[in-house]
């Protein structure tokens, strides 16, 4: 095998006269090189983990200490209040040792244990004061004296120069709230889905829940939040993602778009060249923990242990549940091309290769004639279809020889990437068509041409265009939206391209060719690889997706209303469903609670009482005042800000709700009521994906550039999913899919309303802004790509 040939250092041949030994100076240079660099590695892990264990202290600050308690014991005076002298009379020292020395000594690890108790104190102090949420309910732009007096504590508990781990030890758990208030509002939450009859009955089982076994389970899951860092998130990982034995293409994986209006490079090699090369300049700033802690009002920290498995990562079927499997950095990637899969080594001699250089290997690859080998093309599909199967599949066939050296390749690699032999993006004569068809390929692709297990996959199209695909189960969209930002950015704007489009920088042509790899796949195998294939096959050519960029207004006229933009949004969604469906759903938004320790994401039920009042009121067919119906949008808003915040403060609704219902199905008991809660369909999915390093796009002087986000396949079978994407202030893009096995579905209906309820909404809140202004007259026109 070619790997087995490059990984000989050495070569011995027994001859009559002895051992003829001929070393190979390359390979044995690589070996020291590739092991001083990860040794490098350890020592920067073994510093960091020094700076964010004594955070928010210093690991200087030990010092400092020291110096002042033997500068106290000099000037004849005890700041230790007789201890020091305790200690030294317990010193198990020898006698060679000066009575001077001892007092010495024992000064110091004085010094150390009041230093450790001061970090401790510290520790517990920001803890506390994190747990503060009252700023998040003040009306915005002002603030209380508390909330300030808070501020300031806040920053000066927090340290200096923070790493990315730094506050993890300081962060609060998420609190577990109690079964009336969760009862309460869960009551409250469906109020408007059910007629009368509907809703006294689901109050008698929910009251005789609150009364009976609730309390018990309560109990348990109190003992698990005083144990567990966090008393959700294994639970929901394992259950949520790890256990759905279904397809994850579609129903869990989920993308991220390329730029809208650009393609920094027609060249495919190029644009991976830059892009390959910027993601592992993310790594390094995140192994190295370079990054910066994601700040709420510049103060408040938001958890980060998603970030830990964002490379090296992968999903591992089983039978009963799947496991996530996290390595040590890998210096390679895999490609697939046509059907064959190829490891790319990305560090020579202990450097990382440069731009053009992997561009160079990446064009090796598009130019290698070599077919696949037998049943190698659609092999991914197994990663597409169902979990049982696949499982069965890698225990049987995956498990020894070639066929496991070669998956273990692609599953501790450091991610995938995709070079795809088709065109996408905006282009065209019907740029909104060749749109849901970019979206279509990021989501599900050839449905053999992606590892949906791997942690993230890369896709780079023919016309240079590319895209992301992201496995669930380690972290949510936030925390992969970083480094797609960092990576767009850093290609076009810090990287870029020459003259005739290629990476930037020279190429060492003495570079090892990309290996391919190799398999040895029997005929039964192949069987299971097309029967996962016609599974996810039927599951994408059930797909709608439409996806459109709105640029009548955006942010900038909504906050004009004095309106919260996502509140304005989810109104518009609940306002577009209704005119479609004639009736109000269960409407899951996705919120985040990584104010709290391993948190990850709770629901905001936005349907509510005050939303259906207002659209009624809107679509009732009288003659209503326009100003009771702004009062009621008003109110409307403001009762979903009110969620959102909750949500993001630990009082949400659905993730006690799951949890009681683990806790029931562990201790082997039913409950009707939270057996009847957990298996409401959401019927309107929605989620918004944020924009969080502002500073990496200058979308004022470059209005071409922006992402039109991501998006996500629908989550219930008569649903909608919808994404969307707030860009500065003149434009919001959507991401809506559903299925067309659906009669009552149909994703680019759903647009139209949603483009009519906007406006509306505008209209009916400031009726003179619904003319174009004239900032958007003079913006610069944009450009499509042909």
């Amino acid at each position: 095998m070619a790997e087995a040939h490059q990984a000989v250092a050495f070569q011995f041949t027994v001859t009559p006269d002895g051992i003829d030994l001929q070393l190979s100076h390359q390979a044995l240079t690589e070996i020291y090189l590739s092991g001083m660099r990860s040794w490098k590695k350890r020592i920067v892990r073994v510093k960091n983990s020094v700076i964010t264990g004594v955070y928010p202290a210093s690991p200087s600050s030990w010092l400092f200490v020291v110096i002042a308690i033997l500068a106290t014991m000099y000037t004849r005076s005890d700041p230790s209040m007789g201890l020091i002298a305790k200690i030294q009379e317990h010193l198990p020292v020898s006698q060679s040792m000066s009575t001077q020395c001892q007092a010495v000594v024992s000064a110091v690890l004085f010094s150390t244990m009041l230093w450790l108790m001061l970090i401790f104190t510290m520790r517990l102090c920001l803890k506390q004061l994190l747990s503060y949420h009252r700023w998040m309910f003040e009306q915005h732009g002002k603030m209380s004296t508390t909330t300030k007096i808070w501020v300031a504590l806040v920053r000066i508990f927090s340290g200096r120069k923070p790493l990315l781990y730094s506050y993890q030890g300081s962060l609060p758990n998420l609190p577990v709230p109690t079964i009336k208030d969760t009862v309460k509002r869960y009551l409250e939450s469906v109020r408007p889905l059910m007629d009368d009859k509907e809703y006294e009955r689901m109050t008698k089982l929910a009251a005789e829940f609150e009364s009976s076994l609730g309390n018990r389970l309560q109990w348990y899951l109190k003992l698990k939040a005083l144990w567990a860092s966090n008393y959700v998130s294994d639970w929901w990982e394992e259950y949520v993602y790890l256990r759905g034995r279904g397809p994850i293409m579609v129903n869990s994986n989920y993308y991220g778009m390329d730029f809208l209006y650009v393609t920094p490079t027609p060249i495919q090699a190029a644009r991976a060249g830059n892009s390959i090369h910027s993601f592992f300049l993310y790594r390094r700033k995140l192994n190295k923990e370079e990054l910066k802690p994601w700040l709420l009002r510049s103060a408040v920290p938001c958890c980060s242990y998603q970030f830990e498995r964002m490379f090296d990562t992968c999903r591992i079927p089983g039978i009963l549940t799947d496991t996530v499997q996290h390595w040590q950095d890998s210096d390679y990637i895999v490609v697939y091309h046509k059907g064959r899969y190829f490891r790319l080594r990305v560090y020579q001699a202990g450097r990382l290769l440069s731009p053009r250089e992997i561009e160079f290997q990446i064009q090796r690859i598009l130019d290698d004639p070599s077919p696949p080998s037998k049943g190698e093309a659609k092999l991914g599909a197994l990663t597409a279809g169902d979990r049982i199967p696949w499982a069965k599949a890698r225990t049987k066939y995956f498990s020894s020889g070639v066929n496991k050296r070669s998956l273990d390749c692609i599953e501790k690699a450091a991610f995938f990437v995709t070079l795809d032999d088709e065109e996408q993006g905006m282009m065209g004569d019907d740029p909104a068509a060749s749109l849901d068809r970019y979206a279509k390929s990021l989501l599900h692709g050839k449905c053999y041409d992606r590892w949906f297990d791997k942690s993230f996959t890369v896709v780079y199209y023919k016309n240079g265009k590319n895209g992301i695909n992201a496995e669930h189960s380690w972290a949510d969209a936030p925390v992969l939206a970083h480094v797609w930002e960092y990576t767009l950015a850093n290609d076009s704007f810090q990287l870029g391209y020459n003259a005739e489009g290629h990476c930037k920088g020279d190429v060492d042509p003495s570079l090892p060719r990309p290996v391919k790899l190799s398999w040895e796949i029997p005929p039964e195998c192949e069987e299971q690889i097309a029967q996962s294939l016609a599974v996810a096959q039927a599951l994408a050519d059930d797909v709608d997706f439409h996806v459109f960029s709105f640029q009548e207004f955006g942010k900038g006229k909504v906050k004009k209303c004095r309106v919260s933009p996502d509140g304005f949004i989810q109104m518009a969604l609940q306002l577009a469903y209704f005119r479609e469906r004639g009736t109000f759903c269960l409407t899951y938004e996705a919120s985040m609670t990584r104010l709290f320790r391993e948190g990850r994401t709770e629901t905001v039920r936005s349907c509510t009482n005050e939303s259906s009042a207002f659209i009624r009121a809107l679509e009732g067919g009288e003659v209503r005042a326009t100003d009771v119906c702004k009062c009621l949008f008003r109110v409307a808003s403001e009762k979903h800000q009110l969620l959102y915040r909750l949500a993001m403060t630990g009082a949400g609704i659905d993730r006690h709700l799951f949890c009681l219902y683990v806790v029931s199905k562990y201790l082997g008991v039913e409950s009707p009521f939270l057996k009847e809660v957990l298996s409401e369909p959401w019927r309107l999915s929605t989620s918004q994906t944020p924009i969080q390093q502002v500073e990496l796009f200058d979308i004022e002087n470059h209005p071409e550039y922006v992402s039109c986000g991501g998006g996500f396949g629908p989550v219930a079978d008569d649903g909608y999913g919808v994404s969307y994407c707030v860009l500065g202030e003149n434009m919001i893009n959507f991401h809506i899919s559903c299925k067309h096995s659906c009669p009552d579905t149909d994703a680019h209906k759903f647009g139209t309303q949603i483009r009519q309820a906007l406006r509306d909404l505008l209209k009916l809140l400031s009726p003179n802004q619904t003319e174009p202004s004239k900032t958007e007259e003079s913006q610069p026109k944009v450009k499509k790509e042909q």
